[in-house]
This record gives structure tokens, C-alpha cells and sequence, in this order.
């Protein structure tokens, strides 16, 4: 590296030996992951029984008073991209309004919409309404006046404070709708629910403001918020894998993708983590099965830790070979943990190390729905380099395109990850694993991106729920679809499932 580089690096405040080390990534890239098969029903992926549910529900009921429990909820993304076809449309002919299904429906439909209400007062602000900008099929006026500054810049918000579904009471937001889930399944010690959403630095204030006004409604929450960290932006490079320069020629840094958020995870000392996406949410009447499952998964997890720590324990004593037996079943039959080739040829107290390795680690549980064709990671077997296997969350583009066998498991496979995870991040004595020694460093990911009309190459650090969590013990559970339902574009949100009736 140049000494003129390494002064841009060290201007930009950024640790010269860390941007290095992400030069060379990409030229680089990121290996493959060895897979080995797809975790599914009866290899690698419960389906819990009627009777199951019910106990471990009871399990958590009994016991969540007991546990310092905290909702994390990523929230920083912002809302463009839900609005990325009515943005081309502002480019185009109205008439596309009258012949695009997408544009149709959304025209169509729009006094479905959560925000139509507050979107024809901003119009009726200037002297015209929702209704005669339709009539007058002035179809630009309603999405500039939806997206922009001036309107009610919907296009420049994240989308947790969105309008997303109409009740008779009144309109509510995503974060509102996870208001509701924390009251219904996220009260621990003291009888308080903690929620936490990840914010961008220039929508915080909002963000407070709108809690601040949510909050009025429910009683003893305790709200937090964080930022994703500068010192995890990474540097971006031109398509020759050179440094990209800004206009005023600085060098570019950006946010590293969700994976980035393990610091802020990392940041809270809580027992319990449940872990969803801010726009993973559904109107009151459709509850019921979320706040189910997701008391069934925690149940779950406070049966399998309390084991897990027995265990812990007994292998901190003089243990037996009958003990010991009874601790590999455990942690194969109900981790599925699967040991390294060389564990049978391991002297006795190089078992219990080994043992003892695998088990002092953060335990995950996982909901997975049935793959409906949706983008995002799928639940894997994965070999690992001493011949142990492991369950990992795996992203399309981690499996190698050219191994027909990796291939063939991608087509199997049949859940993907709807980002519904309950996490145990201490361990036996309460004290808080420090997480960032549990991510593999060879899972992120180089995306393409473009900044002021220039193409870039962009490095995103280890997904959250993918390499950032790589080394953690790993529980997938079947979860019905009815469970997921993401807001990807604006039109989702006149899907059943979001109408509030």
C-alpha cells in the first residue's frame, strides 16, 4: 500500500491495517461454503408435534419472568426500495399508470393503503385531493406528494415508521405492531419488556418521537435504540478493485450490510434475544400464531440451555465414561452437534475438552417456513475443515455455483430463514459470550453498487444471522408460513395479511 493511500486512510480516521485487509478481500473474494446437504425435517430441522408446542409454551410461561428477555429488532433500512417502481414511474408516461400491472394495482387499490388517509390531507394542504388527482388521472401528483420532500417523503423514511396497517382506532407503524408482539411474548424480570431497534443516525430523533408517542399505550417498556457502528463501514473500490474516491476526493466508506449489527448485539447483556425484522409484521387479528411460535422457540431454548448447563456442569467434575456417554448423546441428538473425525481416537480428558468447547457456546433457535420461492439463506448441513459439520443459514450466493453436488442441495433444500431467532447469549454463570469470537470472517459478501452514476464494488461484513453467528449452537424449527410476511414492495401491503379489516 502507497503512503499516499495509507494518509487518505488514516484522514478518514479508519484503522490502516483493517482497510488493507479489505483491499485484499477483494481481489480475493470470499471461499465458498463446503455444503453437504440441506437441513430438513428429520435431518438437521425439528417439526415440533401439537403436544410439543404446548410444552414448551407452558415451559416459557413458567419460567419467562426469570429471564432478562429484550426484542431486537433491526430498523435502519430505509423505505426507497419499497417504492422503487413508483420512483422509475416519475421518469416515465402517466399513461404507464393505466397499463403497468404493478402501477394499476397500486392506483387501483389505493385507498386500501394504511397512509392514503394522511396522504390525501398533504395533498388537500396544496388545493387538490387523493380523489380528483385520480378523476384527473394526474398520477405524478400522488406519488410525488407520497415520496418527496414537500409530500409526505415517504421515499426518504425508514420503514418502521411507515403507516402500514388501518384499524378503526387509527393507523399503526411497524414499530407500533412490535409494541404489540414485545407486550404479548418479550416480558421478563421486573415484569418489563425491552424492545431495541437499530437505527440510522439521521432518522433517530423520529424514531424517539414516535416511541415516545407509541409507548403512551402500554405499560412498563423500557425502549433503546442504536446505531450501526462507523468503525464497521468498509471501504468501497472501482470495478478494478482501486479505492473509489468521493467527488470531493475522499475515500468512500460504506455500512457493511446487516452483519455489522453483531456489535451492536453484542452490546447488550440480556439472557434472552428474540431477533425479527422490522417489517415482519401483521395486523392484530393475525397474531395469535406469531406470539404462539415464538413463545414455543424460547420454550425451547430455556429447556435445551437448562440441559446444556447441567451438562457444562457435570463435565467440570470428575466425570465417568457412562457420564460422558450420556453427554455426547445429548449434544447429538438434541444439538446435533457432529464431532470431529478424529473424536473417537481422543484420549478421555481430550473429550471432555472437546466436549466442554462445543457446549460453552451462544445457543440460536431458528425459525424456518417452507421455501415458497422466496429470496433469501436456506438451512444447511455444512462440513467444516476438521471434518465436523455444522447447521448454518446459508445464502445463495455462499454456495458455490459450479459444484454440482453444492448445487444439487440448493434445489432440495426445502425452508429458507425468515429472520425469526430466539438467542441465549450467556452462559452458565450469567456472564455474556463475547460474540464476535464466534464469526467466521470468510462468509461475507461482495456486492455491486453504484454512487453517483459510477459503478462500485461493495464489501459487506458476515450476515447476522449467516457467518455472524457461524460458531453459535445451531436449532432449526419448522414454523408455518402464515408467520412471515415482509413488506419488500409498497404493494404488499395490500396482501391479505396486512389489511387490519
Amino acid at each position: 500500500m502507497d503512503n499516499q493511500l495509507t494518509e487518505e486512510i488514516k484522514r478518514a480516521g479508519k484503522d490502516v491495517e483493517v482497510v488493507e485487509e479489505q483491499l485484499g478481500r477483494f481481489k480475493k473474494g470470499f471461499p465458498y461454503l463446503n455444503i453437504d446437504r440441506p437441513a430438513v425435517v428429520g435431518d438437521g430441522l425439528l417439526k415440533l408435534s401439537e403436544k410439543s408446542i404446548d410444552e414448551f409454551i407452558l415451559i416459557f410461561e413458567n419460567q419467562s419472568k426469570k429471564y432478562n428477555m429484550i426484542k431486537f429488532v433491526p430498523a435502519s433500512g430505509a423505505a426507497s426500495r419499497m417504492f422503487k417502481r413508483l420512483y422509475a414511474f416519475l421518469e416515465e408516461d402517466e399513461s404507464m399508470a393505466e397499463k403497468d400491472d404493478f402501477l394499476k394495482t397500486f392506483f387501483t387499490n389505493i385507498h386500501k393503503f394504511a397512509f392514503s388517509k394522511t396522504l390525501d390531507e398533504k395533498m388537500q394542504e396544496s388545493g387538490n385531493s387523493l380523489d380528483s388527482s385520480l378523476k384527473n388521472k394526474e398520477y405524478h401528483k400522488i406519488i410525488k406528494s407520497l415520496l418527496l420532500e414537500d409530500g409526505l417523503n415517504y421515499g426518504n423514511l425508514p420503514k418502521g415508521l411507515l403507516d402500514f396497517h388501518d384499524y378503526k382506532s387509527g393507523v399503526k407503524t411497524p414499530v407500533g405492531e412490535h409494541f404489540t408482539e414485545g407486550e404479548n411474548y418479550a416480558r421478563g424480570v421486573e415484569g418489563k419488556v425491552r424492545l431495541h431497534f437499530t437505527v440510522s443516525p439521521e432518522h433517530q430523533k423520529l424514531f424517539e418521537e414516535h416511541a415516545a408517542h407509541v409507548r403512551k399505550g402500554f405499560n412498563d417498556f423500557e425502549i433503546t435504540f442504536s446505531q450501526q457502528k462507523p468503525e464497521t463501514d468498509t471501504i468501497a473500490v472501482n470495478p478494478d478493485n482501486t479505492p473509489f474516491h468521493n467527488s470531493d476526493g475522499s475515500l468512500l466508506f460504506r455500512p457493511a450490510g446487516h452483519g455489522a449489527l453483531i456489535e451492536n448485539l453484542n452490546d447488550l447483556d440480556h439472557d434472552i434475544v428474540f431477533i425479527k425484522n422490522i417489517d415482519n409484521v401483521v395486523p392484530d387479528h393475525l397474531k395469535l400464531n406469531t406470539i404462539h411460535y415464538k413463545k414455543a422457540l424460547a420454550g425451547l431454548l430455556m429447556s435445551v440451555q437448562s440441559k446444556l448447563f447441567g451438562y457444562l456442569n457435570q463435565l467440570e467434575r470428575n466425570i465417568n465414561e457412562l457420564e460422558l456417554l450420556e453427554v455426547e448423546t445429548f449434544a447429538k441428538k438434541e444439538l446435533f452437534l457432529v464431532f470431529k473425525d478424529d473424536y473417537d481416537q481422543l484420549e478421555f480428558s481430550e473429550k471432555v475438552g472437546y466436549l466442554q468447547y462445543l457446549l460453552h457456546r451462544p445457543i440460536r433457535v431458528c425459525g424456518m417456513v417452507e421455501n415458497t420461492g422466496e429470496p433469501g439463506g436456506g438451512p444447511f448441513w455444512v462440513k467444516e475443515k476438521d471434518g465436523s459439520l455444522s447447521l448454518q443459514i446459508a445464502e445463495t450466493s455462499q454456495i458455490d455455483p459450479d459444484n454440482p453436488e453444492a448445487q444439487k442441495a440448493l434445489q432440495n433444500a426445502t425452508h429458507f430463514n425468515p429472520v425469526d431467532l430466539v438467542c441465549g447469549i450467556k452462559d452458565m454463570h450469567g456472564k455474556k459470550f463475547d460474540l464476535i469470537k464466534y464469526r467466521d470472517p470468510e462468509t461475507g459478501f461482495i456486492t455491486s453498487k453504484s454512487k453517483d452514476g459510477k459503478e462500485l464494488k461493495a464489501l459487506e461484513l458476515p450476515g447476522l444471522w449467516n457467518g455472524a453467528m457461524s460458531d453459535w449452537i445451531t436449532l432449526f424449527v419448522e414454523v408455518p408460513l402464515s408467520t412471515f410476511n415482509p413488506v419488500k414492495t409498497v404493494n404488499d401491503l395490500l396482501r391479505e395479511e396486512h389489511q387490519a379489516g
